[in-house]
């Protein structure tokens, strides 16, 4: 089990542009608190709720993610526990 291959591969190009995007949008967010006209009190608490913004959304992905492939398998060892029912029980 060292290769597994996900049944939704997405293409380079839509992973390079995913990162791209977050790049760019956290530089964009990072220069506009750095620019802000504001005491660097509140600066720090706009950079602060920023990364745990950041932070958080990453790990609700990593858990939306384990669940579905936690559902996936659940859901392979139901049908072929299912299968294997109606072939022993089958009177054709």
């Amino acid at each position: 089990m060292s290769q597994y291959i996900y049944e939704n591969q997405n293409s380079k190009s839509f992973y390079t542009m995913a990162w791209v995007a977050f790049v760019v949008s956290f530089v964009g967010m990072g220069l506009g608190i750095v620019y802000l006209d504001v005491d660097l009190q509140t600066k720090g608490f706009f950079a602060m709720t920023f990364i745990f913004s950041v932070s958080s959304c990453f790990t609700l992905a990593k858990v939306t993610r384990d669940k579905h492939e936690a559902d996936k398998i659940i859901n392979k060892v139901e049908t072929a526990k299912t299968e294997k029912f109606l072939s022993e029980n089958s009177t054709f």
